[in-house]
């Protein structure tokens, strides 16, 4: 009976928290093997007209994303994540809010399998979606921000502990986090370079046929 329990506990018991936690440094890598995924389905679409690849990613996206919500143990991504940075030291995060995040994940995810892979039906709204996802999944990877978290920290009582980089705890910056005048400038004049380079490419370079 005990050892049932302890398969159903979400998340691992760590000494000197107070919650159970997962590896941060895990869930960021199988967010980037994720998004690799998801950036091939989406080239294999525009590009080669074939949704072949998306159909097999998205049923694996689902399935994996409902073990996370399940158990996490034993969730195929976060195992690649947890073979490619199991030299590292862990970084750990709250269980809970991780868990609230990847349920979002879920209830995005099975939709999208059926009308991707059972009852295929493109059209520019799922196109969205997908876009959405691969969003998420890049913000976690590359930047440790997990949104879902900041959706929990908004409609949960109890708010988050152990969020990752540290960010429910930290309450004042360090110098080397701020922007002087000048970073501040160069900051606003990359983010306006690379806004009007993505819309250029979208709106002003001609088709050509593959």
């Amino acid at each position: 009976m005990e050892k049932l329990k302890e398969f159903f506990a979400y998340g691992e018991k760590v000494p000197g928290y107070d919650v159970r936690v997962l590896n941060e440094r895990e869930a960021r890598a199988a967010a980037a093997i994720l998004f690799v995924g998801a950036f091939i389905g989406l080239t294999n679409g525009v590009m080669l007209g074939t949704a072949v690849f998306s159909k097999y990613f998205v049923t694996f996206f689902a399935i994996d994303f409902t073990l996370r919500v399940i158990q996490p143990r034993y969730a195929p991504s976060l195992l690649l994540g947890r073979f490619f940075v199991s030299n590292q030291t862990p970084e750990y995060v709250g269980a809970e809010q991780k868990r609230f995040a990847w349920a979002l994940g879920m209830i995005i995810a099975w939709p999208m399998f059926y009308y991707l892979v059972l009852d295929f039906q493109p059209n520019p709204l799922k196109v969205l979606v997908c876009l959405i996802c691969m969003a998420l999944l890049f913000f976690e990877a590359a930047f440790s921000i997990c949104l879902g978290c900041k959706i929990f920290n908004l409609v949960k009582k109890n708010k988050a502990t152990h969020c990752p980089g540290g960010v429910c705890e930290m309450k004042i910056k360090e110098p080397i986090q701020t922007f002087n005048p000048v970073q501040k400038s160069i900051l606003i004049i990359t983010v306006i370079v690379m806004a009007y380079g993505a819309y250029a490419y979208m709106t002003k370079l001609p088709d050509k046929q593959i």
